[in-house]
């Protein structure tokens, strides 16, 4: 099965991206691989409070999920898995990519600012050429019936 990987961040644009994977798993019989990244340096503290700290962020990322997940099985009848994994985001999203070959396609957000599409946009398209599998980019304006209109969920 085709897994759609979608990075669980705080940014706006990131609930586009999550309801751009789940509506083409569904259209595509595919699943959802949602993949959060606690970077390295929320934990450069003493040992216990960085222990403290990792676990707090775990569970900020696991109720976070649960409020896409709960959606993507009500709305979409896709059943999402969460990885967390520490480190810096793209080479972690590059890691995952590498480590699970069920992936078919990296889903992220753009933003809408004007600093760009973000970041991880930004670094990701740089390094597309080499990946092993295709990025799909979606618009962070993009509305919700526009979405199921590309998606074929509507």
């Amino acid at each position: 099965m085709r897994k759609f990987l979608v990075v669980l961040d705080d940014s706006r644009e990131c609930l586009n991206a999550m309801r751009f994977a789940a509506m083409r798993a569904r259209a595509t019989g595919g699943g959802v691989e949602i993949l959060a990244v606690i970077p390295p340096e929320e934990f450069n503290h003493w040992i216990g409070v960085g222990d403290i700290m990792r676990e707090e962020a775990r569970e900020r990322i696991h109720a976070h999920f649960e409020v896409f997940a709960k959606w993507m099985r009500d709305r979409q009848h896709v059943e999402p898995e969460l990885v967390i994994r520490e480190g810096e985001a793209v080479q972690e999203i590059l890691a995952q990519i590498k480590d699970d070959p069920d992936i078919g396609v990296l889903v992220l957000g753009a933003g809408t600012e004007k600093g760009g599409p973000g970041p991880l946009v930004s670094q990701l398209s740089r390094a597309s050429g080499t990946l092993p599998i295709p990025i799909t980019i979606v618009p962070g304006e993009l509305s919700k019936e526009r979405l199921e209109a590309i998606t074929g969920a509507g």
